[in-house]
């Protein structure tokens, strides 16, 4: 009688595989939430200007006046990190939404006219593809000048063609499913096949992969920010922040690990955040060897 109670390994491992996806998942949702919450709320908690320069207190360690310390100008820099939240988060979510708006209606026109249609769309994306993206993205930064702004449109202008691949991919695999065909034999429109059939399938992994790019897109505009290509001062980013502290790390090392911090939390929690979702989506059993 005891058997019948016993859960099989499979399943205990599927279990165990939830309970982990849960886990990162909710981690993830936990961090970004705490992101969005000091962006909104940073004027209710009565921070210092962050643009505000104290020299008399140039790069004081953490004390009670200042809770991580100052900067080589002596802004706050809890005050600078929490600006900066909504710049370094917000241009990485837009930066997205661009790479997607690109790559979205390409994939899925690619995908479902196919022929002569699918295959210049496509060579027209491998062109793009063959360029590698940093390239491509100085390129458009030495063109319109050392901005945040450039520094999104030309990382967006390098990545859209690997999305709009994947899109194209799962639109080539939704419309080999038999409901799909179902649908087309009832005489549905191309439209409502495409609305009600098409994307409700390929728009799950998309998410997840939304995800998992968006820490790759932050990482990336951090990059040119420290290198000083990308956000100009005064304005607050991390990588910014993290190019201002590169010179004063012997003297004041919070400066770098601060703003460094920062990117890791909120990278973290984008790919937790990801991973989870990609978890609770496959259904597939893992491989017993």
């Amino acid at each position: 009688m005891a058997d019948v109670f016993q859960i099989k390994p499979r399943t205990k491992r599927r279990l165990l595989s939830i309970g982990r996806a849960h886990a990162g998942l909710v981690t993830g949702l936990v961090l970004l939430t705490g992101f969005f919450a000091l962006a909104f709320s940073g004027q209710l908690l009565d921070l210092p200007d962050p643009d505000k320069m104290d020299l008399l207190a140039r790069l004081a360690p953490p004390s009670d006046a200042h809770i991580l310390g100052t900067d080589h100008l002596g802004r706050d820099l809890l005050a600078r990190v929490v600006s900066a939240i909504p710049v370094s988060l917000g241009s990485a979510l837009i930066t997205m939404a661009l790479i997607f708006a690109i790559g979205l209606p390409w994939g899925l026109i690619a995908g479902l006219a196919g022929g002569r249609v699918d295959a210049v769309m496509m060579r027209f994306a491998d062109i793009v593809m063959a360029f590698p993206m940093l390239v491509l993205a100085l390129a458009i930064i030495g063109f319109m000048g050392a901005s945040l702004e450039a520094s999104m449109i030309g990382i967006a202008a390098g990545w859209w063609p690997s999305n709009a691949r994947l899109v194209r991919a799962l639109v080539l695999s939704a419309k080999k499913r038999d409901f799909v065909r179902a649908a087309r034999l009832a005489g549905a429109s191309r439209s409502r096949t495409i609305l009600r059939h098409i994307l409700p399938q390929i728009l799950p992994p998309l998410a997840v992969v939304i995800s998992l790019d968006t820490a790759s897109v932050l990482l990336a505009l951090s990059s040119l920010s420290f290198l000083g290509i990308g956000a100009q001062p005064p304005n607050a980013e991390w990588g910014a922040m993290l190019n201002e502290a590169r010179p004063f790390f012997a003297q004041a090392p919070h400066m770098l690990f601060i703003p460094g911090l920062a990117v890791t939390l909120a990278v973290l929690a984008f790919n937790l955040v990801g991973e989870g979702v990609r978890d609770l989506l496959d259904q597939r059993q893992p491989y017993q060897w």
